[in-house]
């Protein structure tokens, strides 16, 4: 079956256009230095509707699916993941929230005015998003809030910071209970009041800044808390799926770009008086990335079928095309420095920055570890 319909192919096509035309030369001048995703690309990507493809059309978005969403990341991950990554800023918040609130947001959202960080890891709760220590207390009409958070990226230039913070002590047997979850609004470019912090140095994704922040009695409105309170770890887990979906669309994205330049070298390198895309160990390797692409693409498109269809089974999916696309992503990044020698290792050609870049994508939105236990799980639930 084809999953590709012209619609979907023409927002595939413009997103390609997009991708190389703004988005790769901008990943090549700026990356490996880390900074900021210039302002007249995210502008450009606010006018191409890229902020609001998940949000509803009577909130000013497009009102379109996962599959649309993963279309248009795996084309901007070819240009240069960071760019891919910047869509999940906008396009809607975790589940929980009211209709005053997607009123309030979405369409400043769908517009590109209003993109978030979020604030979930700490430094004991990563992989164990239950482990959640921050605390956040109610005085009056504000929450207070103390503790630490890692791997908030985008915190200085978000519009606001999306917390994850315990609002009652855990129960030993039910340590999800107690989470809730907050909006912190604050000014662009700056940390808000009363929180500190400092970027976490990385090997790559150097569109962003990734910090580490801690919060000091941190005083917040009473209004800044999202959905039930206590309910934020559901609120946290509904919003996984789609966000898997989005690492293994920027992963296949990695891939491709490092498989085409990867091809475009071979043809023009020449050794022994022979382009190298005539010998055959170059030809393999070529061919298995080429089949480890699609393979994972494929599992992506039927994942995002899924979701979109409201399946029971769209986790296992979700996990699968993620774990798939990550291990993919790092396998033929990797061999495609290989084929460039020591070009490759150097930043005159892209393929080192998406090496780099390939890797986050086995650890993020859940580790790969985590992945196969919720594909196992899954499984366990089906016998009998």
């Amino acid at each position: 079956m084809s999953y590709l319909t012209e619609e979907r192919k023409m927002i595939q096509q413009t997103a390609r256009e997009f991708s190389m035309n703004e988005v790769l030369p901008v990943a090549n001048k700026l990356d490996p230095v880390e900074g900021e995703i210039p302002m007249a690309l995210r502008a450009k990507m606010a006018e191409l509707g890229y902020f609001g493809i998940l949000i509803p059309e009577e909130y000013g978005g497009l009102g379109l699916g996962a599959f649309e969403y993963a279309l248009v990341t795996e084309e901007l991950a070819r240009g240069w993941m960071s760019v891919a990554s910047i869509i999940a800023r906008g396009n809607g918040l975790w589940g929980g929230i009211n209709d005053e609130q997607r009123k309030a947001y979405f369409p400043r959202m769908a517009r590109g005015e209003f993109l978030g960080a979020f604030s979930l890891s700490e430094p004991d709760a990563g992989s164990d998003l239950a482990n959640v220590s921050c605390r956040a207390v109610r005085e009056g009409d504000e929450w207070v809030i103390n503790g630490t958070k890692t791997w908030c990226t985008f915190a200085d230039g978000a519009d606001f910071i999306q917390l994850f913070a315990r609002t009652s002590m855990p129960d030993e047997n039910r340590r999800h209970v107690g989470i809730s979850q907050f909006m912190i609004e604050k000014e662009r470019g700056k940390l808000p009041p009363d929180v500190t912090g400092a970027p976490i140095r990385k090997i790559g994704y150097f569109g962003w800044k990734t910090w580490e922040l801690h919060f000091d009695n941190c005083r917040i409105p009473a209004s800044a808390l999202m959905g039930q309170e206590g309910r934020g770890f559901y609120a946290m887990m509904s919003g996984l799926e789609t966000a898997r979906v989005h690492t293994a669309a920027r992963a296949i994205g990695l891939a491709r770009g490092a498989l085409e330049d990867s091809i475009i070298y071979s043809q023009r390198r020449v050794q022994f008086k022979r382009p190298i895309a005539e010998f055959q160990m170059i030809q393999a390797m070529l061919a298995d990335m080429d089949a480890g692409t699609e393979a994972a693409r494929q599992l992506l498109y039927k994942a995002c079928t899924e979701i979109d269809a409201g399946s029971r089974d769209a986790a296992r999916w979700s996990a699968m095309c993620k774990l798939v696309a990550g291990d993919n992503a790092m396998r033929v990044t990797t061999d495609a420095v290989q084929v460039l020698g020591g070009y490759g290792y150097i930043d005159e050609f892209p393929v080192e920055r998406m090496m780099r870049d390939a890797k986050i994508t086995q650890l993020y939105e859940g580790t790969q570890q985590i992945q196969r236990l919720v594909i196992a799980r899954s499984l366990a639930g089906r016998g009998g």
